[in-house]
């Protein structure tokens, strides 16, 4: 026996609709395109960035001089 049938879905569908309304629906919808548009350009942006190189961190040996404010 399948795990979900079709009118599992048909079911699923009526209770969302029940719990949000018709009109809230596509605000979520909307909502979600949204963010995984920002989430695309976002990861887009980072990608033409070079990365930065390593920073020199100095070394703790005791043989400088300590730094002065």
């Amino acid at each position: 026996m399948d795990l979900f049938a079709p009118w599992h879905l048909v079911i699923l569908i009526g209770a969302v609709l029940l719990l949000f309304g018709g009109q809230k629906i596509p605000e979520m919808m909307s909502g979600i395109g949204k963010g995984m548009k920002e989430f695309k350009k976002s990861m887009k942006d980072e990608d033409e960035k070079p990365a930065d190189s390593p920073k020199k961190i100095p070394s703790s040996d005791n043989k400088k001089e300590p730094l002065k404010d």
